[in-house]
């Protein structure tokens, strides 16, 4: 994500990291810790909502924030992020289940029904067909019609440095949601 940051920052926009090192997969942890670094930036703003963006499982953590706390969110991107059945479509998502002792099918279940829930600002969905990592079709958000799915060439993890995702990122920021 860094070079997008080093990108965004030079187009003039406010970035900051999340500044919680590799994503390991806690969620749940993340939207607590991220959920208050949020409020602490739109704060600072004078109480502007803030723009997510997040990358594959980040893209997860962004949309929960959203979803949970719609008063401080403008908007939400993401990349390659699996917005169906949680890790049930993803390569990792076996290795996961196991290393966290997870029914996929059950987390599939609460993941829709979380879903069912929405998610009240705009929404960009960058994915692509040729993803290798995220089933392409669990990226595509149909649960919330404000939701614009784009597709794009390339790799999963090319997503953060393929300058088409750039282009769509700098566009969505400009426009007025």
């Amino acid at each position: 994500m860094y070079p997008l940051y080093r990108y965004l920052d030079w187009l003039g926009y406010d970035v900051h990291h999340w500044g919680l090192g590799r994503n390991r997969g806690k969620v749940a942890a993340y939207v607590e810790q991220l959920t208050e670094r949020v409020r602490d930036l739109q704060s600072e703003r004078d109480g502007d909502k803030v723009t997510l963006i997040g990358w594959s499982l980040g893209g997860v953590v962004m949309r929960e924030i959203a979803r949970e706390t719609p008063e401080l969110v403008r908007q939400v991107i993401t990349m390659g992020t699996p917005v169906i059945g949680g890790p049930k479509y993803t390569r990792v998502g076996q290795k996961f289940a196991e290393r966290e002792n997870l029914d996929l099918d059950a987390f599939e279940i609460a993941v829709h029904e979380r879903n069912l829930r929405g998610i009240r600002c705009p929404i960009t969905a960058i994915y692509s067909k040729s993803d290798g990592v995220v089933a392409w079709r669990a990226t595509i958000d149909g649960y919330n019609p404000q939701a614009r799915n784009v597709r794009v060439p390339g790799s999963h993890l090319g997503l953060g440095i393929n300058a088409i995702v750039w282009r769509i990122i700098a566009k969505t920021l400009a426009t007025d949601s």
